[in-house]
Order: C-alpha cells, then structure tokens, then sequence
C-alpha cells in the first residue's frame, strides 16, 4: 500500500498551507538563493499557466517577510545556507498581489475589480495604523486607501504610497511580488476595453517600479512578456527570464529526476512511463520539464482508480482567447502545419518572447510573414508548443506530450469547425438543404470543401476509431449549427449505437448517418460497409418509433481530406 502520509497539493498555492498541512513538496527554494545573487530591480518571469508561479510567489513572500515563520523552511534546500538566512530571512515588508480575478465585461467592472485586488492586500498591513512610526497625516493617507472608494488615480499610486510607508514604518525597504501581471490585459483583450487597461496599468507600474526610493526589489510573473505598450517604460534593471532561458530553468514544473522521486513516495514507479509520454516534454532553457498540475492531477486520479486512464487536465486550465482568434484566421499553409505538428513532426519558426495584444489584432493575415508567426509565439509561450533547438531566432517547433497532441486534435480542431460554420452561411445552407433532401452529390462536394478548410489527423499510429472521431465530430458540428434540428450523437437505436441520427420534425425527415474511415483509401468500399451496418444493425428502428416518415441512410466514408457519401 502506498504512504499516504502526505496529502496531493492539488490547486494549493499557499507555501505556509503546504509545509504545514502535511502536503507533498517538492523543493524548489533554491530559487530564492538564485533570485538573491542574481536578481535585477525588476525581474519578470513568464511560464504558461499551471506550472507552479504562484506557489513560487508565495514561497518567496514567506522567506522575506518580517514576522513570518521561520520553521517553514527547515530542512529545505535554502536552509542550508546558513549566512544567506540569516542575512535574508524576515527581514523585510512584502507588497504581494495575484492580478488573476482582474476581469469584467467592461472597463469600469475591471477597475472595480483591480480596487478589490488592492483593497485586499493594503488591509493586510493595518497595523501601519499603530504606534508612532508614522505621522498623522501618513496614517490619514494609509487610511483612505482602507475606507475610501479606489479611482483610477488612488489605484495607480495606491502601492507606492503602500511601498513608502511600510519603509518608514520597518525602516527597511520593501520587496514587491505582483503575480499574473498580464492577467487583466488578455481578459481586457477579449471583452474590448484593451487600451483603457494598458493605460491604467502603466500607471500602476510606473508610479511603484520606476525610480521607487521604497523599494528593495521586485518580482513579477505571468504568461507573456508584454513590452511594446511600454508598461514598463524608464524600469532601470529589468530582468526577463522567459522560458527560452537557462536562468531558473528548472524553478517552474517538475523535472524528471523530481518526478521520479515523487513516484517512488507513493509507490507507483510503473506509471513513470505514462507520465513521461502525456506530460513531459516542455523544454525550458536547457532543462527538461514535466507539467506539475498535470503529474499531480494524475497520480491523485491513479491512486483512487488504478484503472483510469490519462486526462487533459490542462485543458481548461489556460486562457485560450487569443490562440483561438488566431486559429479562426489560419490560411491553408498554417493549417498544413498544424497537421505536421500532429503527425510528430516538427516546423521552425522565427519565435519573439515579447509581444503586444496590438500585434496580434489583425483582421486577415494574407501574406504577412511576421503576423503569421504571432501565431507561434503565442502558441510557443503559452505551452501548446515548446522547442527542440533555436539559434536564439528561429526555433524547431514542436507539440510536447501526448496530453497536448491531443488537446490539438479536438480543442483546435473545433476552433476550426466553429469557423467553418461562422463563415459561408449560403454554402452552408445548400449543405443542410443537401442533407435534407438526400442529395448525396452535393451533400459530399460541401463536405469535401470543409474538409480541405481544417485540419486532419494524418498520423499512421493514431488508431482508426479516433480517426473517425475526428470526421464524425467536423460533420456533427456543421449539423448542429440549424438550431431547428434535433441532432444524436451514438444513439441507441436497433441493435447497436448509431454514429449520428437526425431528425427534422416539421417535416418528418430523418437521417441516420454512419462514418467510416477508408484506411486503405477505398472510399466506395468503407461507403457499402457503413451502409450494411445501418441496415444489419436496424439504426433506423429509432427514427420510425419517433414518426419520421421519410428517411434516409448516409455511408460516409473519409480519407485524409477527401470523403464520399452514398444513400439509400
């Protein structure tokens, strides 16, 4: 039986809540030694969501802050270094602030959002209030920020009146932690007040970062180096340690050796190869790394049902706004390379670590170079693809791990249904008209056209049942966009589960549809076979119990891009 002694830290972000509540850690405040030799005034760090930034953040929040617990570190790394402790720890007033619930559907729920945030973490220093550090009128000043409503001006110099006060108070500098910077610049993004949001948080920014006599250092983190709006304009010693770098490469996720480890604790080694195939394979700096959210969600999942199998657990995990605004704009040689990159292959692309929202906001790409591969740093720095090689320009794209692969195949795939779909509306009419009337002609010269406007799974290793999953979900897609129609998926019908089944109620049309995948490329015969089995298995039994009156029985058979449909 495994050691439960020690808990899963799933979704845990609190370095006090993991060393004190018995949860499983695995040691990264080496970091904190590093960030002491090495750090500038400023030091951004980008990852993609879900590997370990804001636990990190909190860890260096408890090392740093005065009156915090000591003994939350022993017999951690850092605690080895005696005279670095010593020197370091509790010494100094910690601002810490998390941007990731900064959102709302317009600018001004924003900004009420961002007083919150704020609001929250100034409250956590009331004891400014006490004593005789401060004058009367710092305490008035720090009081407003308590009681008063926030505008766009009390926000924006709010912590480096916070900075200057605490300095006074502790007569020591402060250490400033703001994790998900860029968090309320891609909500802003996507809801459309994007330019109101840059300017207030180069007002936050400047007044706290820039030429702060308070200030002893300060760390950021998020998911995208964001530069060109000049939010960090005149920041003397600015640091970037994106995840092209070898600069605390193996701080965020799990390394192979770390994981290793943890699968030894609870007795599971068997499972190494699992693990190492779905969600390994991201390539920060020069290290290795495995996605922590992942590893932990599975082992969690495992221990509970040692038959389960492997999850996109990150799926959901990752603000995905902008890689779909992307995709909807995808021409014909970017959707010939998304399917490379499915089939296994690699592409190289010239990469840019620092991006603006602005670059990314064109209508059409057409033959611009540079736009196009907006699209793959995106993709690269948000962690749908990581690198095999660059010359520090151009990088050997690839996709990671299986997790990822597969989160290509449905996720991107339905981005691209869903634009096909948005897109001609007249042709899409003629299909439904098709379908509705049996006309398998047209029905099949439509869907050959969608076929060649998305992507396809050309992988000889992928099995066949998922190669018609992919043609089954395309085609279920474009059916369900006429609201009027009543549209199954593997319905019970007969003797076995139709693929589709669909009905037209007003006119008592029904159409059962059967997809099959030609591996050998006979599209007539994989036709005749689909066919066979709606009548062998009586699919349609379904259709007469609901009083379709007419009914027709659709082979589709599919090949890479190409298909043929026949009825009965």
């Amino acid at each position: 039986m495994y050691d439960q002694n020690k808990k899963l830290p799933i979704g845990v972000e609190f370095f006090e809540d993991i060393r004190t509540q018995g949860f499983y850690y695995i040691d990264k405040t080496n970091f904190i030694k590093d960030l002491i030799n090495m750090r500038g005034s400023v030091n951004l760090f980008t990852r993609p969501r879900r590997f370990g930034k804001s636990l990190n953040m909190d860890m260096i929040k408890c090392f740093f802050e005065t009156g915090t617990d000591k003994s939350l570190f022993d017999g951690l790394d850092i605690s080895k270094e005696k005279d670095l402790c010593n020197q370091y720890q509790a010494k100094y007033p910690v601002i810490s602030i998390s941007l990731k619930d900064v959102d709302g559907r317009n600018y001004e729920v924003a900004l009420k959002k961002m007083a919150a945030t704020l609001k929250k973490e100034i409250r956590r220093h009331q004891y400014l209030l006490e004593g005789d550090q401060l004058t009367e009128i710092d305490k008035n000043a720090v009081k407003h920020l308590f009681t008063d409503p926030l505008d766009e001006t009390d926000q924006e110099e709010s912590l480096y009146l916070l900075s200057e006060m605490l300095y006074k108070y502790h007569g020591q500098k402060v250490i400033l932690l703001i994790d998900e910077y860029d968090v309320p610049l891609d909500k802003s993004y996507s809801k459309g007040y994007y330019d109101e949001m840059v300017n207030h948080m180069r007002g936050l920014f400047g007044e706290v970062l820039k030429t702060n006599p308070n200030l002893y250092f300060a760390v950021l983190t998020g998911c995208l180096r964001i530069s060109k709006e000049s939010i960090f304009t005149g920041i003397n010693n600015f640091k970037v340690h994106s995840i092209a770098d070898t600069s605390y490469d193996e701080y965020f996720g799990f390394t192979d050796e770390e994981v290793k480890e943890m699968l030894s604790y609870y007795q599971i080694e068997g499972q190494y190869d699992v693990i190492k195939q779905w969600y390994d394979g991201y390539q920060f700096g020069k290290e290795n790394i495995y996605c922590p959210w992942d590893v932990i969600n599975y082992i969690a999942d495992y221990l509970n049902d040692s038959h389960m199998q492997p999850k996109l657990y990150w799926l959901n995990t990752s603000e995905n706004y902008i890689i779909h605004q992307l995709i909807k704009r995808a021409d014909a040689n970017m959707r010939e390379e998304i399917e490379q990159l499915i089939t296994g292959k690699s592409i190289c692309k010239a990469i840019k670590t620092e991006l603006t929202y602005k670059d990314l906001d064109i209508p059409e790409f057409g033959d611009n170079d540079t736009s196009r591969n907006n699209l793959w740093s995106i993709l690269y720095t948000t962690g749908y693809l990581t690198t095999r090689s660059s010359d520090g320009r151009r990088y050997e794209l690839t996709i990671p791990n299986q997790e990822i692969h597969d989160i290509f195949v449905t996720q991107i795939k339905e981005w691209m249904q869903d634009t096909i779909i948005q897109g001609d509306l007249a042709q899409l009419k003629e299909f439904w008209q098709a379908v509705a009337t049996g006309n398998a002609q047209n029905f099949e010269e439509i869907f050959r056209n969608y076929l060649l406007k998305t992507i396809s799974i050309r992988d000889t290793n992928t099995a066949i049942d998922r190669k018609e999953n992919f043609y089954h979900g395309l085609l279920l897609g474009i059916l369900r966009g006429n609201s009027s129609w009543i549209i199954k998926s593997n319905q019970e019908s007969g003797d076995g589960y139709a693929d589709i089944v669909m009905e037209i109620p007003e006119k008592r049309i029904g159409c059962i549809f059967e997809m099959k995948y030609a591996q050998d490329g006979n599209l007539e015969k994989s036709c005749d076979i689909a066919l066979k089995q709606i009548e062998d298995k009586k699919y349609t039994t379904i259709l007469r119990e609901d009083g379709m009156n007419i009914i027709y029985k659709y082979g589709v058979a599919c090949y890479k891009k190409d298909c043929k449909v026949m009825r009965k």
